[in-house]
C-alpha cells in the first residue's frame, strides 16, 4: 500500500469558503476536493515546467528545430 504525507497549506479566504461550500453541498471533504485538483492539474503543471524548460535551451541553442517535414521525412528513414 503507498504511504501518504500530510501537508498544510493557506487559501485566500474566498477559496476557502468556496471550498467549504462545495464540500457542505456534496458531503464530500474539503481535503478531498483539495486532492482531486491537485491530482488532476499535476500533470499540466509538469508538462508546462518542461515546455518551459526546453523553450529556454531552444532560446539559446541548446536544442534543435527541425520542421515537420523534416521530422516525417527522417521518422521514415
Amino acid at each position: 500500500m503507498a504511504m501518504s504525507k500530510q501537508t498544510a497549506l493557506r487559501l485566500p479566504d474566498e477559496t476557502y469558503e468556496r471550498l467549504q461550500a462545495l464540500a457542505g453541498r456534496t458531503g464530500r471533504t474539503a481535503t478531498y476536493y483539495i486532492r482531486e485538483a491537485i491530482e488532476t492539474h499535476l500533470d499540466d503543471l509538469e508538462d508546462i515546467y518542461l515546455a518551459e524548460q526546453t523553450a529556454e535551451r531552444i532560446r539559446r541553442g541548446e536544442e534543435a528545430i527541425v520542421s515537420a517535414e523534416t521530422f516525417w521525412r527522417e521518422l521514415d528513414d
